[in-house]
C-alpha cells in the first residue's frame, strides 16, 4: 500500500517506554495514514508515501497537550496585579470588586465575539508552541446560560482550529453573586447545570474546587456524584492551599486528575496510583502566586503516579499561555527532570484528559507531530521563549 506521508532521517522522542531516555530511536522513519500513525522503523525499510519529508535530523515528538486550562474568559486582572505588587491587601482587593467575581462579571458582559477573539489569541500562542491538544474549563460563568456558553465557545475554537480541544464544567469554582448558600448553588449545578451539559453533548468531564475558600469534599462529592450518574468523567482542583484530602475524594470516584496537589498528603498518593489518576502540576501559578508549599514531587515519583504539567491560563494566577515556560518551571521551581516535564506535556498529559490515542509516537496513535531543530530533547524544558517548531502535524495533515 501507499501511504499518506512518511518522515525519515529523523530522531524520535517517541515518549514511550522502551529503556532510552524520552523513548528515543534515532536515525529513524515514520509513516502516516488516515490520520494515524501506521509504521515506525528505518528509513531504508519505509513504505512508499505521497508525500516524504526530509527531517534532516531533527527530532520529532508527540504534539504537545495542555490538559488544565482556562482560555476562555472576559477582561483581564492585570490591574489587581498591580494593587498587589503596590502593597494592597487581598481582601481590599475583593472589598475592590476584584479576584474571581471581577472576572465573572466581565465575562458575562462579554460578547461571544469578544470571548472568542481573547480566547483565539491565548490558543493561538499555545499553538505556536506546538500544542496540538488543549483542555477548556468553564467556571467564569456561573449560571446556566453562561456556564453553557462557555462550554460552546471552546467547542466553537476546536472547530476554527487544527486543535483537539476538551471541555471541562467547573460550574463548583466559586460561589456566584445570585446565591448567599453554598448547598443550594450546588443543588442547582447538580439539578440543572450539569444535566443540561450533559444532555446537550458539551461537557467532556466535570472538574470542582475543592478548598476552604472553594467548596467542601461533602459539596464536591455531590457533583461527582451526579457527575458519575451521566457517565462523566471527573478531576479536582484540590489540595492547592490546604489539605482538605480532595485527592483522595477524586481518587474514589476513579478520576482522571488531581490538580495543584501542593498541599498532597503522602498517605494519600496510594489511592492515586490505584484509581490511574494522574497527578497535574500548575507551577505557572506557583510562580505568580510566590507559593512555598511544593507538590510532593519524590514520593510521587516514588509511588509511580504519573505527572503531568499544564499552563493553567487564567486571567487570576496563572496569566502564562506558555506550555514551553510551564515545562521549565516545573523543573526549576519543582524539581522534575527535563525528561519527566517530557512526559509531562505528552502521554500523562493525554491521561489526564482520557485521550489514550494521543500524547505518544506508537502505532495506532492519532499523527500529531512536532518537528524540532534542537540537538536534545531537553531544550524543551532548558530555555524560555528560545526554540518552536519548524513544523506541524495534526492527525498527519500540515499546518
Amino acid at each position: 500500500m501507499t501511504v499518506d506521508l512518511v518522515i525519515t532521517n529523523v530522531n524520535l522522542a517517541t515518549a514511550v517506554a522502551n529503556g532510552q531516555p524520552y523513548g528515543g530511536q534515532l536515525n529513524r522513519a515514520l509513516a502516516v495514514h488516515n490520520g494515524k500513525i501506521h509504521w515506525l522503523g528505518t528509513p531504508g525499510d519505509a513504505p512508499t508515501a505521497a508525500t516524504v519529508f526530509d527531517a534532516k535530523g531533527a527530532w520529532l515528538t508527540p504534539g504537545l497537550i495542555d490538559c488544565h486550562t482556562h482560555l476562555i474568559f472576559g477582561g483581564n486582572r492585570a490591574h489587581e496585579f498591580e494593587w498587589r505588587q503596590q502593597g494592597v491587601s487581598y481582601t481590599e482587593i475583593a472589598n475592590r470588586g476584584g479576584g474571581i467575581k471581577s472576572t465573572v462579571t466581565a465575562t458575562r458582559d462579554a460578547s461571544d465575539e469578544t470571548l472568542l477573539a481573547g480566547a483565539q489569541k491565548r490558543l493561538a500562542a499555545l499553538m505556536a508552541e506546538g500544542v496540538t491538544s488543549v483542555e477548556i474549563k468553564s467556571g467564569y460563568g456561573l449560571t446556566l446560560e453562561h456556564e453553557l456558553r462557555m462550554l460552546r465557545l471552546a467547542r466553537e475554537l476546536e472547530q476554527h482550529n487544527p486543535v483537539t480541544v476538551r471541555t471541562t464544567l467547573l460550574a463548583a469554582h466559586a460561589l456566584p453573586p445570585e446565591f448567599s448558600n453554598k448547598d443550594d448553588y450546588i443543588e442547582h449545578i447538580v439539578q440543572a447545570i450539569l444535566p443540561a451539559a450533559a444532555d446537550a453533548g458539551l461537557a467532556d468531564a466535570v472538574d470542582v474546587f475543592c478548598e476552604g475558600v472553594g467548596f467542601s469534599p461533602a459539596q464536591c462529592e455531590r457533583v461527582f456524584e451526579a457527575a458519575a450518574a451521566r457517565d462523566l468523567a471527573v478531576k479536582g482542583h484540590v489540595e492547592q492551599l490546604s489539605n482538605l484530602h480532595g485527592s483522595a475524594l477524586v481518587a474514589a470516584y476513579k478520576g482522571l486528575s488531581v490538580d495543584h496537589i501542593e498541599y498532597l498528603e503522602a498517605a494519600d498518593i496510594p489511592r492515586l496510583k490505584d484509581a490511574g489518576t494522574t497527578a497535574v502540576l500548575l507551577p505557572a501559578a506557583y510562580f505568580f502566586l510566590r507559593e512555598t508549599q511544593q507538590p510532593p514531587i519524590d514520593a510521587l515519583r516514588a509511588a509511580g503516579v504519573p505527572m503531568a504539567v499544564a499552563t493553567d491560563c487564567n486571567p487570576g494566577t496563572a496569566p502564562q499561555a506558555s506550555l514551553l515556560t510551564a515545562m521549565s518551571q516545573a523543573c526549576v521551581l519543582f524539581g522534575l527532570t527535563p525528561e519527566e516535564s517530557f512526559y509531562g506535556v505528552t502521554r500523562h498529559a493525554a491521561a489526564a484528559l482520557g485521550l489514550a490515542h494521543k500524547g505518544q509516537l506508537a502505532e495506532g496513535m492519532d499523527a500529531d507531530l512536532l518537528l524540532w531543530h534542537i540537538d536534545s530533547p531537553a531544550e524543551l524544558s532548558y530555555g524560555i521563549n528560545l526554540i518552536k517548531p519548524s513544523q506541524r502535524w495534526v492527525a498527519g495533515v500540515a499546518q
